[in-house]
């Protein structure tokens, strides 16, 4: 069987070699998609803080350890004005949502998905960084930075474009912290860069979402509440327990 694959594809190769060389470029896409997607997102988001003042020291890929557990950080921009630290997101389709909402909705024409609000995420990485640099949460300023050509209707001062990063960043005058740049050397000096670290931490956030996936079977991805069956006119359906103050309806 082996060699009848090896055959194939030598002969593919010989005859048409951009051919394969598109299928093998489909194929990676299949396999890493969305990794590629977010890498492509943060590239953007690094390219763009790169414009900021050289008095804006900035770190990307953060990899921070707290209470034995791993903190992964997309950027984090330290200056005298403030630490800015920006998660990344490469959404498609329509957004909308608000900083209190569990989840927000994403929408493609007819269907309709639920993410997991990304200002929570952000706001566990201001509590580790307030932790270990024991500083006053005014100091961060968290923000959520969408990537994409998304259309989005979040309603948060925490969300930002692509394309207005910048004038949000450098809109804070105020000058907080008088030692930024030690609080850069500090955070790069316990910034975890070994591979193996960085591995272990893919894996064990994999391990948390899947765990959270299964004990969200039965919760309602919009508010949290019990999925129950419901009857209709129209037949038997699944719908949150909330119901009428949460209308959401599983679709099959």
């Amino acid at each position: 069987m082996n060699e009848f694959v090896n055959a194939f594809f030598k002969e593919m190769y010989l005859n048409n070699p951009i051919l394969i060389i598109l299928a093998i470029l489909a194929i990676i896409c299949v396999l890493f998609g969305n990794r590629i997607i977010g890498y492509a997102g943060e590239f953007w988001v690094r390219m763009e803080l790169k414009k900021l003042p050289k008095d804006y020291l900035i770190i990307n890929n953060l990899l921070l350890k707290y209470n034995n557990k791993t903190c992964q950080i997309d950027h984090l921009v330290i200056s005298k004005y403030g630490i800015f630290v920006i998660e990344t997101k490469q959404y498609n389709g329509y957004i909308k949502g608000n900083d209190f909402d569990k989840n927000w909705e994403q929408r493609f024409k007819k269907k309709v998905y639920y993410l997991h609000n990304p200002i929570h995420q952000n706001y566990g990485h201001v509590q580790v960084l307030k932790e270990i640099l024991n500083l006053e949460e005014s100091i961060f300023i968290p923000l959520v930075c969408i990537s994409s050509r998304a259309k989005v209707n979040v309603k948060s001062k925490k969300v930002v474009l692509l394309k207005d990063l910048l004038d949000t960043i450098l809109k804070y005058s105020d000058e907080q912290i008088m030692y930024y740049r030690e609080i850069y050397d500090y955070i790069n000096a316990v910034n975890i860069r070994e591979k193996k670290e960085k591995k272990k931490h893919v894996v064990e956030t994999k391990k948390i979402a899947n765990q959270k996936k299964k004990e969200n079977i039965n919760k309602c991805p919009k508010c949290g509440g019990t999925l129950v069956e419901r009857t209709s006119k129209y037949g038997k359906f699944t719908g949150c327990s909330n119901y009428p103050k949460c209308k959401y309806i599983k679709r099959y």
